[in-house]
């Protein structure tokens, strides 16, 4: 498709009118060419964040801040951050249960950049998701679960692999 935008600019006083061009067609080419591979690593940094909840949920269950599965998905600091966490609760006696949901799309895919990276928002449903002391049961005061706003970057490591790096709750964030 060919789009040529007419714009009239200001200068000294004096109108003219500037045109835009459409992209030549090695660049539109180009463009072509990387949707795929955005699409792709889309794809595969969805699949990663995918892993990295299921493998945190199950961590957290049994207060494993080591599980294999984490640094599977994680890199750091999003890794050291969720075993903290992790060994933080088991040590207050706590552990987290229930079902956490997740909606994820990805807002972002930078290719070009070094490391290449993929911006993921998620309105997680953390409403089944509860903090619980592990004697009872019980749930701990103060933890119960709400849906939020969460952001996480995937980033590719030099083995092809996409793992989390970085990640923010925003519990102030509804969705």
């Amino acid at each position: 498709m060919t789009i040529a935008a007419t714009a009239s600019m200001t200068a000294c006083g004096k109108s003219r009118e500037a045109t835009v061009r459409p992209p030549a067609a090695p660049a539109a080419a180009a463009d072509a060419d990387r949707e795929p591979d955005e699409q792709a690593a889309g794809k595969a940094a969805l699949d990663a964040y995918s892993g990295y909840l299921t493998a945190s949920r199950t961590a957290s269950r049994n207060s494993d801040p080591h599980a294999p599965e984490l640094s599977r998905f994680l890199a750091d600091p999003l890794l050291t951050r969720v075993r903290v966490a992790i060994r933080e609760a088991k040590e207050h006696g706590a552990m987290r249960t229930g079902t956490l949901k997740s909606d994820p799309t990805v807002t972002a895919v930078s290719l070009n950049t070094v490391p290449a990276t993929v911006e993921i928002q998620d309105c997680l449903d953390a409403t089944g998701y509860r903090l619980v002391y592990t004697k009872d049961r019980r749930v701990v005061p103060g933890s119960g679960g709400k849906r939020y706003i969460a952001t996480a970057t995937a980033t590719r490591y030099p083995d092809g692999r996409w793992l989390i790096s970085a990640g923010t709750a925003h519990q102030d964030q509804p969705c």
